[in-house]
């Protein structure tokens, strides 16, 4: 049984004809009749009733018919996703990445993308989110994974992956004697360390300190959260930061979780909304998904 008999015995059933099919197959009539009648010897039964006005399925064509499109189906489909594969693997992926990542495994999700993948060029930028935003408004990078502030602007398309919490961090050896050490507020005469202004966690601690009455001394910045880290373990301050950063390898610290803690964006995917998907950036959604919750 050949694929081209099968075919060719599907067109004559959906066109009801043998000339019909032929048109639509763009082959002769003959050509299309010898295939059915070699199929038709192969299985030992008659597939059609021909008549001088039409032809007809017989009840062994109509069996035959439904798994016939079953497999043709699935052929379309393999077809597909290989045409999908070859469009991936002639593409590149760049990603732009947050030093802040909550629960999400970038390197693990990475080394499996690229299993899957091998031959895909995948390149990574890092940086904090304002830089990466423009990046990626200057088609630099195609994804950035990273805070979703509620303040993004709307020609940004994003995607919730996981979520992330901010506590406080000091210095390894502080021991704090003082009331409502689990507050804020308690430490509003200790210098702070944090990210520039206008960078979104500088923003957080700024509205976080007014809700509670006080403007945070901030005495020492840092260009990202190693850096605020490496400085309150150097005893310069107090912070706040992403559990996942003041949890990561590094210098030790103290680390306390507030009693009503400022909010962390969710980390998530952002692209450009109306920019076209590329089957690369596709494969690395669809990648993340199933990494993250199994679908």
């Amino acid at each position: 049984m050949e694929l081209r008999q099968l075919i060719y015995f599907e067109a004559v059933a959906r066109c009801g004809g043998f000339t019909p099919a032929a048109d639509r197959l763009r082959i002769a009539q003959p050509a299309v009749s010898a295939q059915i009648r070699n199929l038709e010897r192969e299985l030992g039964t008659k597939l059609f009733e021909r008549t001088t006005r039409r032809v007809t399925l017989t009840h062994a064509g109509e069996l035959l018919l439904t798994r016939v499109r079953a497999v043709l189906a699935e052929l379309d489909r393999a077809r597909a996703d290989l045409d999908r594969l070859d469009a991936v693997l002639r593409g590149q992926l760049r990603i732009g990445v947050t030093p802040v990542l909550g629960s999400l495994d970038l390197p693990a999700a990475l080394a499996g993308f690229h299993r899957r993948y091998p031959e895909l060029a995948v390149t990574v930028r890092t940086g904090l989110i304002a830089e990466l935003l423009h990046v990626l408004d200057a088609g630099e990078v195609d994804i950035v994974l990273g805070p979703i502030h509620d303040d993004l602007a709307d020609r940004y398309s994003a995607r919730r992956l996981v979520d992330e919490t901010l506590v406080l961090i000091t210095p390894p050896d502080q021991v704090s004697t003082m009331a409502n050490a689990d507050t804020l507020v308690a430490h509003r005469d200790e210098p702070f360390v944090c990210l520039p202004a206008g960078s979104g966690l500088n923003a957080i601690l700024t509205r976080a300190a007014a809700a509670e009455g006080f403007t945070p001394r901030i005495q020492f910045e840092a260009p990202d959260p190693i850096g605020i880290r490496g400085l309150v373990a150097a005893g310069l301050g107090v912070a706040i930061l992403a559990r996942s950063a003041a949890t990561a390898d590094g210098p030790p610290i103290g680390i306390r979780r507030l009693k009503a803690a400022p909010k962390h964006p969710p980390i998530g995917m952002i692209r450009v909304r109306n920019r076209t998907i590329s089957p690369s950036l596709r494969a690395w959604q669809e990648h993340l998904d199933l990494e993250l919750h199994g679908r």
